[in-house]
């Protein structure tokens, strides 16, 4: 077991998936919640990272130092990690991280640094500068590594014993892609009854390098994150999503790029709290506009009567929740309440 305690926890849980009376009766079908905003960091980063760091506490010799740069979701689920395993932690920030999360990480135990005014600088600097002098050190990926994606296969392995029936389609949003790429892995290594799921990725404008890529048909940066989804602030994607989005564009695999604004995926979080008393981070609620919108049946429904549609199974993924609070939620709606098409019910 390498320097791993006999006492270690696993760092992620087995998530609830429930039916939603109220977004079925939006969208005509039924709908589900997988609720990975109930993992122990808050989002569903703690099945690929907890799953990484896992493998690596277990095969190293002596006790790891676990180094993550992250301005949210990654770094919480590298830090509640750490704390299952029994190994220490630190995480780089940038300037840009809100309060909130350096506060969460903090009151975790971990190690905080702050540097550059991007991710990609926190990162360089985690890499170049930390990293070389702690020969203990363990890079921790926020979403470009083939154990992160392993881990996160494990939701559909979950769907397919949750859901009585066939599962029609998944959606997701995505920032980096370590989520669809996890998604499709599992989808892909199972063996259906009927077709496989189809799978919808969602960004919203300004944060939506994989819709770019799509749209150039080719794996492109954007030049900047503009949307408020910070979450979702990745400027490139990783190669394997774009190999993943390529196959959807030839049809050799049941994958969709989608974008939506900031406006609806805030006020998706919005009455999502009203529906399902959970708060989601606008990043969750970009997954959430497709459903409140109304646009599930024409991502997953054409060519079905109506009696055909009311029996289709759609699960929404509920990333996560750790950066969001009723404060935030508040001054979305105040802001993008006349803006957006989605309403409060």
């Amino acid at each position: 077991m390498g320097s791993l305690p006999a006492d270690a926890k696993l760092p992620w849980v087995r998530t609830p998936c429930v039916l939603s009376p109220e977004i079925s009766r939006v969208a005509g079908c039924n709908v589900y919640l997988k609720l990975d905003n109930l993992q122990p960091s808050g989002s569903f980063k703690s099945r690929g990272i907890g799953n990484l760091m896992t493998g690596a506490a277990a095969a190293s010799p002596s006790t790891p130092h676990f180094y993550c740069s992250s301005g949210g979701n990654a770094g919480l689920a590298c830090a509640t990690a750490a704390l299952s395993l029994g190994c220490p932690a630190t995480i780089v920030l940038p300037t840009s991280s809100p309060p909130l999360m350096k506060n969460k990480l903090l009151a975790l135990g971990v190690e905080v640094q702050i540097h550059g005014s991007m991710w990609s600088e926190a990162d360089r600097y985690l890499r170049e500068e930390l990293m070389p002098k702690d020969k203990n050190g363990v890079y921790v990926p926020p979403f470009d590594h083939q154990q992160i994606w392993d881990g996160a296969s494990s939701i559909v392995t979950e769907l397919r014993e949750q859901i009585d029936g066939p599962i029609h389609g998944i959606v997701c949003s995505v920032g980096g892609g370590g989520l669809v790429n996890g998604i499709m892995q599992g989808i892909e290594s199972l063996s259906w009854s009927g077709p496989r799921p189809h799978v919808l990725a969602v960004e919203t404008i300004g944060a939506d390098a994989l819709n770019a890529s799509v749209r150039a048909g080719e794996h492109v940066s954007i030049p900047a994150i503009t949307s408020i989804a910070k979450s979702l602030g990745a400027t490139r994607v990783s190669a394997q999503t774009w190999r993943w989005a390529e196959r959807g564009l030839a049809g050799e695999v049941r994958m969709k790029s989608v974008v939506v604004s900031d406006a609806d995926a805030a006020m998706s979080s919005v009455r999502f709290a009203d529906d399902a008393r959970l708060l989601v981070e606008v990043s969750c609620g970009a997954t959430l506009a497709v459903a409140y919108k109304g646009d599930l049946r024409e991502h997953f429904g054409q060519g079905c009567s109506d009696d055909e549609w009311k029996t289709r199974n759609i699960v929404l993924e509920v990333c996560g929740g750790a950066g969001v609070t009723l404060e935030l939620l508040a001054g979305y709606a105040e802001a993008y309440g006349k803006e957006a098409s989605v309403k409060l019910a």
